[in-house]
This record gives C-alpha cells, structure tokens and sequence, in this order.
C-alpha cells in the first residue's frame, strides 16, 4: 500500500510542538537556553501571512504553554503579537530596506514590548510587575542568529 504524502506536514508540526514543550522545560532549569520568544513570533507572523489556521493555532498552544511556564497572564502574549503584527511590524518593513535590520527591530521589539506590555497589564489589573533581567540581552542576540537562519 502507498502512504499518504498529504499527512506528513501535520505530523511533523506536531514533533514541533513536542520538542517546544520539552524545549520550554529545559529553559526554565537552564537560563542559558533562550526561551524563542521571538522564533515563536516569527512562525505567528508567518502563519498569519500564510492565512493558515492550523499552524496558527499551534504557534498559539506554545504560547499558552509559554506563559503557563512562565506565570505570565493568559492570552497576553497571543494578544501582543496581533498586535506588533498589525501596528508596528509594517512601519518597520517600511522604513527599513535590510531584512537584518528588520528581524533585530523585530526581536527587540518582541521581547522590550512584550516586558513594557506585561507591565501595563500589571498596573492595570493591580498585580506585580515582572522582573527584567541582563538574560533578555543574551536572549536577544541568540534569538538574533537563529531567526536570521530561519
């Protein structure tokens, strides 16, 4: 009998999003793992181009399991990617021409927004801020070179 080649591609994104959930584990032990914040709002983004509802929907499993792992408040984080995605991320595509420097405004607005956003969602509901530290720096340059190989 011959296999199916259509099925293959939801297979594969279902190995993704394993490895993702093994992956977010290991980075909450290890701090020199970035968590792919930025990664994760990459396949979002490119998902949302695509117009394909499927990936969409599991980008949007690995953020709830992100701020789940994180004690970040839910949905926040799907919130905050519409939104850059809709606002900002086109005033960038139009005042950049390098696709370097697009990806490194898009990675620090990631992760810089996605803190500033926390925090105003904290004042608002009344609940402590989240704590910044020198790893998002790291996380940034790291995140930097994989979303560059992407």
């Amino acid at each position: 009998m011959q296999r199916s080649i259509i099925n293959q591609k939801p297979l594969a994104t279902f190995l993704y999003v394993a490895f993702f959930i093994l992956y977010i584990g290991l980075s909450s032990i290890h701090l020199f793992l970035p968590p792919l914040f930025a990664v994760l709002y990459v396949l979002f983004s490119r998902a949302l181009k695509k117009e394909d509802t499927f990936a969409v929907l599991l980008v949007s499993l690995c953020l709830i399991i992100f701020e789940a792992e994180k004690d970040y408040l839910l949905f926040s984080s799907i919130i905050y990617f519409v939104l850059i995605y809709k606002l900002v991320i086109p005033k960038f595509s139009k005042n950049f021409n390098c696709r370097w420097c697009i990806n490194l405004a898009t990675i620090i607005t990631v992760y810089i927004g996605y803190f500033l956003f926390l925090s105003l969602l904290s004042n608002i509901f009344l609940l402590p801020i989240p704590d910044m530290s020198y790893f998002l720096i790291y996380y940034i340059i790291i995140e930097f070179f994989i979303v560059s190989i992407l």
